[in-house]
């Protein structure tokens, strides 16, 4: 465990955080059995909740990971005792980035499972720069409510596992940390700024990061917002696991708003990479779904907009359950 000192709006904070080492290079290892459940996102189905977030479980193996858990401070946990999911055999949390939307239901999910089960929810994986200070449009704010939530959350003895580049958490599960950006996506809102070690600079959500499943079909991309870029991420992914195409693409990849020339780009690499199957939630947008179900030259069995409780499941595809269908 690194002790850790970094500046806060001119105060110094003492950060006790586990800094992952390097990876040691190891013989590939792939995902045999590999299901995910969507549990937060805009789109619901039957008695569950929609919101404006992200969160997904992910059963690997064996083992189970939360990745990313939602806005609002109970809906994933609502949506999990509704969908019949057990929380308390949940180890590892993942978050893709620090924005409120992502990481409003980590305290309550974890005082969630702590009187029967203190190693649930246990440990949250994130990359480098998830509580950087940051503010929003130069006002003297902050706005990173991963600083408040760390040391709630560390009271209970959970611990953060800071990751500054590629990690296999499992075997033939990787998780991206900070992704390069290669090709020149903008997919931040591009109002607020970020303190980092080199100073105050523009805020592109230098954590933002992805799980990424290496499986014989090819890899499994799941994604929060995708800030960092979708074709930056899987980009990324194919250079330190292997040029494979793209099984399935899961999550956010925060093109709502996106011009008519960036989704054709994005849809042009993605072609590239070739994609079988996407589950377009949360920040995706339903005509982006749409749009790259057409471009992608894929049908309603293998494209459709992310609901709550819809699933991918490897060697079974996606079940939109009913409304998305």
């Amino acid at each position: 465990m690194l002790l850790l000192i970094r500046p806060l709006m001119g105060w110094l904070v003492l950060s006790t955080c586990i800094v992952a080492a390097a990876p040691s290079p190891a013989a590939a290892t792939q995902v045999h059995v590999l299901k995910i459940t969507i549990l937060s996102t805009m789109l619901a189905d039957g008695p569950e909740l929609g919101e404006w977030g992200f969160a997904a479980l992910v059963e690997v193996d064996g083992h189970r990971i939360l990745f990313d858990t939602g806005a609002h401070s109970d809906l994933v946990l609502k949506n999990a005792h509704t969908l019949g999911i057990d929380l308390t055999t949940i180890p590892e949390v993942v978050l893709s980035h620090s924005h409120w939307d992502h990481v409003g239901g980590l305290l309550t999910l974890r005082a969630s499972v702590l009187p029967g089960a203190p190693g649930a929810l246990a440990r949250v994986h994130a990359g480098e720069g998830i509580f950087y200070p940051r503010r929003e449009d130069g006002l003297p704010v902050e706005t990173n409510p991963m600083i408040l939530i760390k040391p709630q959350y560390e009271q209970t003895g959970g611990k953060f596992i800071i990751h500054d580049r590629p990690a296999e958490i499992y075997p033939g599960v990787w998780l991206t940390g900070p992704v390069p950006h290669r090709y020149p996506e903008r997919n931040w809102s591009g109002s607020g700024q970020v303190r980092t070690p080199a100073g105050l600079v523009e805020d592109t959500v230098p954590e933002d990061t992805a799980l990424i499943f290496d499986t014989a079909q090819g890899l499994v991309v799941l994604t929060g917002c995708g800030h960092a870029g979708v074709i930056n991420t899987i980009d990324y992914a194919r250079t330190f696991l292997r040029p494979a195409r793209v099984h399935a693409l899961i999550g956010g990849i925060h093109l709502f708003n996106a011009s008519e020339a960036t989704l054709a780009w994005t849809a042009g690499k993605l072609r590239e990479f070739g994609v079988d199957n996407l589950i377009g939630a949360h920040c995706t947008g339903i005509e982006t779904v749409y749009r790259l179900r057409g471009d992608l030259g894929l049908d309603r069995a293998h494209a459709v907009v992310g609901a709550v409780g819809a699933t991918f499941e490897l060697g079974r595809g996606i079940d939109p359950r009913n409304i998305a269908k």
